[in-house]
């Protein structure tokens, strides 16, 4: 029987075989892997695949890429590959669906050698939780997702950066919010503004000028978790689903059809295969009404 050390595990939740086509998002393994680490935190070992579909659907709705539909019965199945989970019958993974894993009341784990090494060790839990976020994650909304989840802990680490990366944007944009123009400083250090990655880092955006945005820290969260997004002629569009009260006509319908600011140089624009990935991959769209069209 094969010994499963903390380093073999970090590696094999670091390459988890995901589904990939092009550059689009598809986080079911990571977010399915953080529901059985919050469950492995109160103590449960079993995930029931009719309980957990429910869950496991609304996190692939709130935090992953708009789709026409959603298979939470996908990676519950396929996480078996990556041999640290395990189900309680064998499936037919050439032939399976949310209605039969229902069916047959199919439950999962973590295979016992990983459950073992986990449940033995907190520091650890933690630990593969951050490389999940920081591995599929924006940082503006690791918070989100820990609390929506249930994972009973606060974030500890950041992931470096290039800090290049931000310094060159904030330049770019003259260190104040492309959207709203926020630019305050507490002596000489701006704060509150950040270098935005158009794509995300975590699904392979580059740290250039072009695929990035000075925002806000309250623009740029609305703009990761996709209230709002800015479309190849520079419009800022928002989400029909986005409403609200206090805030949301001064700080998102105020800006909805409008042009986000430009950057210094023509050179740093926005690239339009940055900006598309953002509207297909991030934006909870379809947008608002307005003049111009998505």
């Amino acid at each position: 029987m094969s010994f499963m050390s903390e380093k073999d595990l970090k590696r094999i939740v670091s390459n988890l075989s995901i589904w990939k086509r092009n550059d689009e998002r598809a986080p079911h393994k990571p977010l399915l892997l953080l529901l059985a680490l919050a469950k492995l935190q109160h103590g449960e070992s079993v995930l029931h695949y009719e309980d957990t579909r429910i869950k496991l659907k609304k996190l692939l709705i709130e935090f992953g890429p708009k789709r026409k539909t959603y298979h939470p019965e996908e990676p519950f199945v396929r996480l078996t590959t990556d041999k640290i989970w395990k189900l309680n019958k064998s499936v037919d993974k050439n032939n399976f669906s949310d209605r039969k894993l229902v069916a047959e009341q199919i439950t999962g784990q973590f295979q016992s050698d990983v459950w073992d090494l986990l449940n033995a060790n907190g520091r650890l839990v933690q630990e593969i939780t951050e490389q999940l976020l920081h591995e599929h994650f924006p940082d503006t909304i690791h918070q989100d997702l820990i609390e929506e989840i249930g994972l009973q802990f606060s974030m500890t680490t950041k992931r470096r950066r290039d800090p290049e990366f931000r310094n060159r944007v904030l330049k770019a944009y003259e260190y104040g919010c492309a959207i709203c123009g926020f630019n305050v400083r507490l002596g000489h250090n701006l704060v509150g503004v950040d270098a935005a990655h158009i794509q995300w880092h975590q699904a392979g955006g580059p740290d250039h000028e072009e695929n990035g945005i000075a925002l806000c820290v309250l623009h740029h969260k609305l703009f990761d978790r996709g209230v709002f997004t800015i479309t190849n002629d520079r419009e800022i569009l928002v989400a029909e689903e986005a409403h609200g009260t206090h805030g949301f006509e001064e700080w998102l319908m105020k800006y909805h059809g409008t042009t986000v600011r430009a950057p210094i140089r023509p050179l740093y624009q926005p690239k339009i295969t940055f900006l598309e990935w953002h509207i297909r991959e991030v934006f909870r769209g379809p947008a608002r009404y307005s003049e111009k069209k998505l």
